[in-house]
């Protein structure tokens, strides 16, 4: 029985001929909500050809726990965690404003699909419960959800990956030989040594993807996506009960007690809109809720990338690097390679920087003086607009900078979140425009790392196409074209991610056979946007060589400091 035609049986609403949607359902629609780091987005996409009739946004009440909880508990240094309160109330308040604001009647829509930064995972009761919302728990950090940039998790990841590797595990070789403390299991295990009451208490560890769509249908399904790239599920199985209890004898029975449930591909449907979420949302109960995403990952096919060679970068806070291809290899540094993580039937690669937006902000934040402040106001500019404009009058290398970009650690390719961010080369005469150019420089470099990492190992990447909120930049787009040397497209829609989430909705709704159709349909970029200029390529060529001289010194070993202000931090915290 082909997707489609289940999914037709399965679900209680309004069905779309795949073959004929535009001509014999020309008004249905689909719901997409992209779950970010600081906020939740909903948008109400026209099955028949993608076009977005009205998004709305509803930022989390309680942001990013990353100093203390809501009841003034301290935290450490690297936590990271939120409300999954929050998480709700984007599908009561942004879901309903979106579709009144798109003048779609709540009958005419067929699906919601949503999609959520990876890996955000939390302990829950049997019946979904997070442990935070239990009265007497509200102040134990580790009952709260962990954010994927929650990285205190790294001497666990750092044990399971030393190990893998001394156990020979062959899935270790699918993650470019490095665990991530930002993962399932390094945070499950982080949980199990610093709060073990907490971790017995856990019925269920959960990926906030999977969580979302229980509450939205009543069915716990996990998806294929976080699983394999976030859960280590590779070739059907996780690593084996005696892996487990060789990092933590209360570690042995961590798959079958808290984290094995059914596997849900991409694009299938998870069950139908509960009656409470139905009221929540304003939308027909029974309708097809699809089954959950990554935030990148799901942006792939509505950038139109379904061909191998075409890199997917969703440009935010972080940014993560999504291509397929028909094509495995070990890819030193990857977050991951997934049979069919993507797009069925090909080889989806993850990697990522940790931090990118953020390394903008913090600088924004911190480094802007009184004087640019008033300029910029003066000229009707933000303070990203106004640093913009002064370093695009720069030539490359004029600042006489170079950064590494690892303020939020390094995801790819060194896999290593206790790094830290370098600035060599300033002067008495270096102004905020400089480091600010110095810094949009250093996250490019960055990229470019990534893609040699592809490259070499015999993944082409023959085109990268930008989404997510950054693509607003020109100056960053073009220095990312010359520091690349390769054409950038980019998306032609300003929510990717929840585009995303709504073609996957219409795959569930039988509106579309699979996610290739979807996206010929439903999907759009705008190719080679930015192209890159020699005279500049080559001037970035010379300064791409200094910054991995730093890469490489900082690192691979050969200079530790960062590890050792790391740990005297740590000691003086405590």
């Amino acid at each position: 029985m082909s997707n489609s035609a289940r999914n037709t049986e399965q679900k209680g609403g309004p069905v779309v001929n795949a073959e004929h949607s535009e001509d014999t359902h020309p008004d249905t629609y689909v719901i997409g909500v992209d779950y970010g780091t600081l906020s939740g987005r909903a948008v109400v996409v026209r099955v028949a050809d993608g076009a977005e009739l009205a998004v709305a946004e509803h930022p989390y009440t309680h942001a990013v726990l990353d100093r203390k909880l809501p009841d003034g508990t301290p935290l450490p240094p690297d936590w990271a965690l939120q409300v999954p309160a929050d998480y709700i109330d984007v599908l009561r308040i942004a879901v309903p404003e979106a579709l009144a604001r798109s003048g779609v009647r709540p009958e005419q829509v067929i699906g919601i699909g949503t999609d959520f930064t990876a890996c955000t995972v939390l302990p829950v009761l049997a019946d979904g419960t997070p442990l935070c919302e239990l009265p007497d728990l509200a102040g134990r950090p580790h009952a709260y959800a962990k954010l994927w940039r929650h990285h205190a998790a790294q001497a666990q990841a750092d044990r399971i990956t030393a190990l893998a590797d001394e156990r020979k595990e062959p899935w270790l070789r699918r993650y470019g030989g490095k665990i991530s403390s930002e993962w399932e299991f390094a945070k499950a295990l982080q949980l199990l040594e610093e709060d073990p009451e907490l971790y017995e208490l856990t019925d269920r560890w959960i990926e906030a993807a999977d969580w979302i769509v229980w509450r939205l249908s009543g069915t716990y399904v996990r998806n294929a996506c976080t699983a394999g790239y976030k859960g280590q599920l590779q070739d059907g199985s996780y690593p084996s009960p005696d892996h487990l209890a060789a990092l933590n004898p209360g570690f042995a029975d961590f798959v079958t007690d808290k984290l094995d449930q059914p596997i849900g591909q991409l694009g299938d449907l998870a069950g139908g809109l509960t009656a409470e979420a139905a009221v929540w949302t304003g939308l027909p109960e029974g309708i097809a809720v699809c089954v959950g995403n990554v935030d990148a990952h799901v942006t792939a096919p509505a950038a139109t990338a379904v061909e191998p060679g075409r890199m997917v970068a969703i440009m935010g806070t972080s940014t993560c690097h999504v291509m397929s291809s028909d094509q495995w290899a070990e890819v030193p540094g990857m977050c991951g390679v997934v049979d069919g993580g993507i797009l069925p039937g090909l080889w989806g690669y993850e990697a990522g920087q940790s931090g990118v937006g953020d390394i903008f902000g913090w600088f924004v934040r911190t480094a802007f003086p009184v004087s640019y402040a008033e300029e910029a106001a003066a000229l009707g500019r933000d303070p990203h607009e106004h640093l913009t404009a002064l370093a695009a009058e720069q030539k490359v290398g004029e600042h006489g900078l170079i950064a590494l970009d690892w303020q939020s650690g390094n995801r790819s390719v060194l896999v290593d979140h206790d790094l830290s961010g370098v600035l060599v080369g300033l002067t008495l005469s270096t102004r905020p425009e400089d480091v600010y150019r110095a810094l949009l420089e250093a996250t490019a470099y960055g990229t470019r790392t990534i893609i040699e990492a592809f490259e070499t190992s015999g993944v082409p990447v023959r085109e990268l196409i930008i989404a997510g909120g950054l693509t607003k930049n020109p100056l960053l787009m073009q220095i990312y074209a010359d520091v690349t040397r390769l054409p950038l497209g980019v998306i032609d829609s300003a929510q990717g991610a929840a585009l995303g989430a709504a073609m996957h909705a219409a795959v569930a709704a039988g509106a579309y056979p699979d996610i290739r159709a979807a996206a010929h349909a439903m999907g759009k970029a705008r190719p080679a946007v930015y192209r890159p200029n020699p005279e500049r390529a080559a001037a970035y060529d010379r300064l791409y060589a200094e910054y991995r001289l730093l890469h490489d010194y900082f690192g691979r070993g050969a200079n530790e400091v960062m590890h050792r202000l790391r740990r005297l931090r740590a000691q003086a915290s405590a």
